[in-house]
Formats: structure tokens, C-alpha cells, sequence
């Protein structure tokens, strides 16, 4: 691989982060770490073929549409990621072993095998922390404005992973703090819904990083989300998720609000 270590992104290269939406008025604070799937030019597509590329490797299908969607009808704001999360995962620390993964599933990534250490600096400094950073600045902004704030963090995940199939249709994720995945979960089961409570995945300080970081550390009332991508891979289930959630969330949120419901510990 050809890695420009001083300068990785060109340019005429997208930014590694795009806010939309950025004087909205709702408490809800969405973000967006795998919403693209862009490779920089400097890393020759990582020796991964373009239909590798295509699959749920390399991003959350379907989900920055769904997230947009979701905004725009709640008037909030969203920061979104827009680099393949096989040049760095923005929900991983920095320097863990999924970082910037070797091995994707069944799929290996030639341009992350033998990385240097300004290599990964590099991936770090364009990508991952201008991401991050922008989040932050946002919460700052919030808490100086006196503005509530709830952390929604979109992911989507594929039917299928490993011959394995996941039979929920949305899963809710949480770490120390179960309050709003819990509320959330009650009125998608009551939508008939098939909902994971912390399935397929479930949040750590050891495999995930906005939820921890930018959630937890603050005191946000917090969910990540989980969409099945083949329920969002068309913008007819992206906008069906979209009005759905912009009707729930609000009204979980209310729901909180009105018992009082302490954070625990």
C-alpha cells in the first residue's frame, strides 16, 4: 500500500465527519459511526475487492439514510462518520485490537496487516478524532447553552453473520446504564417487534467507544440502536424505521423525564 503517513486524506476527499443539522432544537443528539464507506486513495481500497467493500464489513448499510430521516423529523442534530470503518472503527479506542481490523468477518484486509505506528497515527488524526472531537464540541455547546441532551448512536447489523442468523429485528445496547434501552424496548415490543436486549452486540468500555465516552462519562441518557439491515437497505424501510423511531423516542424520553427515573449507581 501506498500510505501518505504526513497528509492520508486529499484535498478533494470528503471530510471524515458531517453535521447536519447543527442549530437543532431537540434534546436528542444523534450520531452515526459507520454511515459511510469511503477509503481514502492514499490506502488503494486496502486490498479489498469493491464488493467487499459493499458488504456490511466495511459499514452500517443502510443506516446514515435512516439516521438523516430520523433528524430531520425531530429537528436534531446529527453527527455522522463517513469513512469505512476497515480504514479505522470510530467505535473502538484507539490502539485496540479491532481498531483497525486485520480480519472482517471471513474477509482479510491486506493494506491493516503490518501498519506502522505513524501509519495508525494517521488514521487517528484524520479520521477518528475529528469525528469524535466534533461530538464533543457539540456536548460542550449544549452544556454551556443549558440545552438537554440525549446520546442516540445509530448502528445497523447484518441478518446474517458468520452462517448465524440473527432473528431480531432491532436490538437496544447499553452498559452500566439500562434506562433508556429499557423504556425504548418496552414500546418497540409493543409494536410487535422482535427487539434484542443487548443482541447482537452488547456495549463495554473494551469494545465500543461513543457510548462510554461521550454517554456514560457525562451523564447523557443514552441507547444505541440497531436496525437489521435488510429492514433499511431501500428508502421505503429506511423512512418506515425513520417515522418510527421519531415517534418513540420522543415519547421514551418523556417517559424518563416524567418518573424521575435516577441514573443508576
Amino acid at each position: 500500500m501506498n500510505e501518505t503517513l504526513d497528509k492520508l486524506l486529499a484535498a478533494d476527499e470528503p471530510s471524515a465527519v458531517t453535521v447536519c443539522n447543527k442549530t437543532g432544537s431537540s434534546p436528542f443528539l444523534i450520531v452515526v459511526d459507520h454511515a459511510g464507506n469511503s477509503v481514502p486513495r492514499a490506502l488503494g481500497r486496502l486490498g479489498v475487492s469493491e464488493t467487499e467493500c459493499e458488504r456490511h464489513i466495511a459499514w452500517d448499510i443502510g443506516v446514515a439514510a435512516a439516521s438523516h430521516f430520523v433528524a430531520d423529523a425531530l429537528d436534531a442534530t446529527l453527527v455522522q462518520q463517513n469513512y469505512s470503518r476497515l480504514v479505522i472503527d470510530c467505535n473502538r479506542a484507539p490502539g485496540s485490537a479491532t481498531s483497525i481490523p486485520e480480519m472482517s468477518e471471513l474477509t482479510p484486509i491486506p493494506g491493516n496487516i503490518g501498519l506502522s505506528e505513524s501509519a495508525r497515527a494517521a488514521r487517528e488524526r484524520e479520521i477518528f478524532w475529528p469525528y469524535h472531537d466534533r461530538i464533543a464540541t457539540e456536548l460542550d455547546h449544549r452544556r454551556q447553552a443549558c440545552q438537554p441532551t440525549a446520546l442516540v448512536a445509530m448502528h445497523s447489523f447484518t441478518p446474517v453473520y458468520m452462517g448465524a442468523v440473527r432473528p431480531w429485528q432491532a436490538g437496544l445496547l447499553y452498559n452500566r446504564d439500562p434506562r433508556f434501552a429499557d423504556v425504548l424496548m418496552a414500546l418497540l415490543k409493543r409494536e410487535g417487534l422482535v427487539v434484542g436486549d443487548n443482541e447482537p452486540y452488547s456495549v463495554s468500555d473494551a469494545t465500543d467507544y461513543s457510548i462510554p465516552v461521550h454517554g456514560e462519562r457525562h451523564g447523557l441518557l443514552h441507547v444505541e440502536i440497531e436496525i437489521r439491515q435488510d429492514l433499511i437497505a431501500d428508502d421505503a424501510g429506511q423512512r418506515l424505521w425513520a417515522a418510527r423511531l421519531a415517534r418513540l423516542l420522543p415519547l421514551a424520553y418523556e417517559e424518563l423525564g416524567a418518573s424521575g427515573t435516577p441514573p443508576p449507581g
